[in-house]
């Protein structure tokens, strides 16, 4: 700015002032200092800039698995809102632990991030009063936040997962097998509960033995699916919690030489579309997920100070096919 002012011939006060957009400028000298920067090529230091207003122009997101194509999605999102306000992210992943989750967003408070994106594992996060107190602004994603008020993002669980149930009702299927995360994860809850709500509203029972809760590992998949479909009443049709374990299932499925067992998935995936017949899924969308919690931190650190927002972004289904194959007896 030195060179920008001796250029234009008016003092460094005059030039920061134009450069912040600030009033109290004749016209005259913002014309000779605007002349100047465009003559001299300058660009204004962002950096610097943010630093002197007690700014560290970053922010944080810490994810359940950064594995995880859900999650990908989401950050993608969140990165694209931080840069086109002048942040940078910093992304990090508990992997489904508590304690590493607690580390992981302790580092980036005491780094000075100037707010933090959370998809929570723990229950308790009254741990971070102290730096929501300090100015360090917190939304949560994915999953609700319990100990500390704060902004939440969540989609519609249960009503999704009770549209893709009820589709497969809709198909004729009465037996209807769920595999789904563990217990513990927030989203598997409201899921399962989303089956069962839909197994009720058809007066259908719910019947333990055609439930797996867990990881989307191999042996997970085809224990519970070797129950759900070799019993003396076996499934015709199965609801997956996740896309990897969706995954899981078309693989396990087509181990078994099975194309029989209509599936709906909950979570789309890359190339879902593609196989045959396509995989019908309910679709939340990630970028929503992720782009509607970074505007909200975004409007935390621009000074909004209202009360806390619980936003539930909606699901879609997704027919492809694998839906809406009927009952093998029917």
């Amino acid at each position: 700015m030195n060179d920008v002012a001796r250029h234009a011939g008016v003092g460094l006060k005059t030039v920061s002032r134009v450069v912040n957009g600030e009033p109290r400028v004749s016209p005259a000298m913002l014309k000779k200092v605007l002349t100047a920067i465009e003559e001299l090529g300058f660009r204004p230091h962002e950096g610097a800039r943010v630093l002197r207003r007690g700014r560290t122009a970053c922010v944080g997101l810490v994810l359940g698995d950064v594995a995880d194509p859900f999650y990908s999605v989401l950050t993608r999102a969140v990165e694209r809102t931080a840069r086109a306000n002048g942040h940078l992210l910093f992304t990090a992943s508990s992997e489904e632990d508590p304690e590493q989750e607690r580390q992981l967003v302790q580092a980036l408070c005491a780094g000075r991030v100037d707010g933090v994106i959370i998809v929570p594992t723990g229950g308790d996060h009254s741990y971070l009063a102290p730096d929501v107190a300090a100015g360090i602004s917190v939304v949560f994603v994915d999953r609700p936040v319990q100990g500390i008020d704060a902004d939440v993002v969540l989609s519609a669980n249960v009503d999704g997962a009770r549209q893709g149930v009820a589709h497969l009702i809709q198909q004729g299927h009465r037996r209807i097998g769920y595999l789904g995360d563990a217990e513990k994860i927030f989203t598997a809850v409201e899921r399962e509960q989303g089956y069962r709500r839909a197994l009720a509203d058809a007066g259908l029972p719910y019947d333990p033995a055609l439930v797996a809760r867990g990881r989307a590992d191999p042996e997970f998949v085809h224990a519970g699916l070797q129950r759900m479909l070799d019993g003396p009443e076996p499934a015709t049709a199965v609801f997956t919690g996740n896309n990897r374990t969706t995954v899981a299932v078309l693989r396990e499925l087509a181990a078994r030489g099975d194309r029989r067992t209509a599936l709906v998935g909950f979570d789309d995936f890359e190339l879902a579309d593609l196989l045959e017949p396509g995989v019908t899924v309910v679709a939340q969308d990630a970028a929503v997920l992720g782009r509607s919690a970074a505007d909200l931190l975004f409007q935390r650190l621009g000074g909004d100070r209202s009360q806390a927002h619980t936003i539930e972004i909606p699901t879609r289904l997704i027919p492809r096919g694998s839906g809406e194959i009927p009952p093998a007896t029917a």
